[in-house]
């Protein structure tokens, strides 16, 4: 194991030790970790999880809620006082009143819910409370964790590599085109570094709004340097031809300081203060996305998954390991957007998830987590419809498409309704992977939020949803009971 690898574990397990003495042990906590590729919707899900808690709505499949034992669930000061706090209300506002999504997360955030709530019968009666602490980050730092077990070279290859799949050659050319005139053992130039690393940094770019913007490409802070922009620690990029031994003072030896130099400042302090502690997590995949954008996007997405579940500490907590080596003990996969999808095609949608995820899922199980599937939707922006089309009936969505938005010929204002029919997901969901829907076929315009009303006291109204009280009775019920 790397070096930055065992002193990251050992870090965290130092830190849980601290945290179980003085919380654990006296008030029962759950870190959850909120994680996902890009615009697979976490803001979205943190703010409904937040609101429905909060708001104590009616959440049949969440049964503390429907067996009338939540009590209340308000936020409190956040155990970390490092860590931004997450805005709540800023996104509530956003979802609500101005019926904007909130802006995508770019930064890691908290928060901390006390959560009070009735026992359900068991030996210890009475009223509990579990403090829940939610960590929400940016899905572009996911795969730097893959980072930790890669050298500089083998970065490098894999890198390079990655522009031969289909669909990014174009993209990846005026990088390429820099790298071809790039000497790896020619003398240390800091100019020469800076403009390889600008141009790398335009080709992740174009990754990210290209059609597979389902995955990404390490490192995930180039798009996102904060304040860290500028910093030798950004200011590197793969090069090719790379030799045996690697010398100091070189333009190689420059790139590859740097790179470990990431790892060190960046990456292993994301991996030990945070995702390392988590005691449960959930990943949000937006599958549709992969869907529409092809074989090529799912495979990427598949290996992407595997990759982020291959730096869990995942498995089944004893004392001692909750106390020195916190592991998470439940993941859960959820495919986000299935409001785009008529209720018919739901169980599709999640076949087709857990195939993506069946080796991560077998590795985890093996390990003692517990792992669960689930299509939903965090908002609810559409409802369910049906479109007569000469003699055939389609089940489709209804919903407002945000302005700009098109479907066919038609460009919609955001303000008009519309009765989109999104199209099929095959049966079987190995069909997707084999080609069976073609690029681009299927129907997913970007919906507004839906109206949200407040009811006859002015109480705010609820977040309409689809499996998110199945979620969250799979991540958090079994410690309301």
């Amino acid at each position: 194991m790397p070096i930055q690898s065992f002193a990251a574990r050992a870090g965290s397990a130092v830190k849980a030790f601290a945290e179980a003495s003085s919380d654990f042990l006296i008030q029962p906590t759950l870190r959850l970790g909120v994680t996902g590729l890009a615009r697979s919707g976490k803001t979205v899900f943190t703010t409904a999880l937040i609101h429905h808690l909060v708001e104590s709505h009616a959440l049949p499949a969440f049964a503390p809620a429907q067996e009338g034992r939540l009590r209340r669930a308000r936020l409190v000061p956040q155990p970390d006082d490092d860590v931004p706090r997450f805005p709540f209300e800023e996104h509530y506002s956003a979802l609500t009143e101005a019926r904007l999504w909130p802006r995508s997360t770019d930064r890691i955030s908290q928060f901390r819910l006390a959560i009070e709530y009735e026992r359900a019968g068991s030996w210890r009666s009475g009223p509990g409370t579990l403090m829940l602490d939610v960590v929400d980050y940016p899905g572009e730092w996911l795969l730097d964790l893959a980072l930790l077990e890669q050298s500089y070279t083998a970065w490098s290859r894999a890198t390079i590599a990655g522009t031969r799949r289909a669909g990014r050659g174009e993209m990846a050319a005026p990088w390429l085109t820099m790298l071809k005139g790039l000497d790896p053992v020619g003398p240390l130039d800091e100019v020469v570094a800076e403009r390889a690393s600008a141009a790398f940094t335009a080709y992740l770019a174009a990754l990210r709004a290209g059609p597979e913007m389902v995955a990404t490409t390490p490192p995930g802070r180039f798009l996102m340097p904060g304040d860290l922009a500028g910093s030798p620690a950004l200011t590197f990029a793969p090069l090719d031809s790379l030799p045996e031994t690697i010398e100091p003072r070189t333009l190689a030896g420059l790139m590859e300081r740097r790179f470990e130099a990431y790892k060190a400042k960046v990456v292993v302090p994301f991996f030990r203060d945070h995702f390392q502690r988590v005691d449960r997590q959930i990943v949000l995949v937006d599958v549709l996305a992969a869907v529409d954008a092809g074989p090529a996007a799912l495979a990427e997405l598949e290996e992407a998954l595997d990759s982020v579940l291959l730096s869990l500490n995942i498995g089944r907590n004893t004392l001692l390991s909750r106390l020195f080596a916190p592991r998470a003990d439940r993941i859960m996969f959820a495919a986000t957007k299935a409001d785009h999808l008529h209720q018919t095609s739901h169980d599709r949608l999640e076949a087709l998830l857990r195939l993506l995820v069946s080796r991560a899922m077998r590795r985890t199980e093996a390990a003692g987590a517990r792992v669960g599937t689930v299509a939903l939707a965090s908002v609810r922006a559409t409802r369910e419809t049906t479109i007569h089309d000469g003699d055939a009936v389609l089940r489709a969505v209804a919903g407002t498409p945000e302005a700009g938005e098109t479907v066919g010929d038609e460009l919609f204002d955001g303000k008009a309704e519309a009765a989109v029919f999104p199209g099929h997901l095959p049966v079987r969901p190995e069909a997707v992977l084999e080609g069976a829907v073609e690029p681009g076929s299927l129907r997913f315009p970007r919906f507004r939020p839906p109206v949200i009303k407040p009811d006859a006291l002015e109480r705010p109204g609820h977040l309409p949803q689809i499996r998110l009280d199945r979620a969250m009775q799979f991540l958090i019920g079994d410690k309301l009971t």
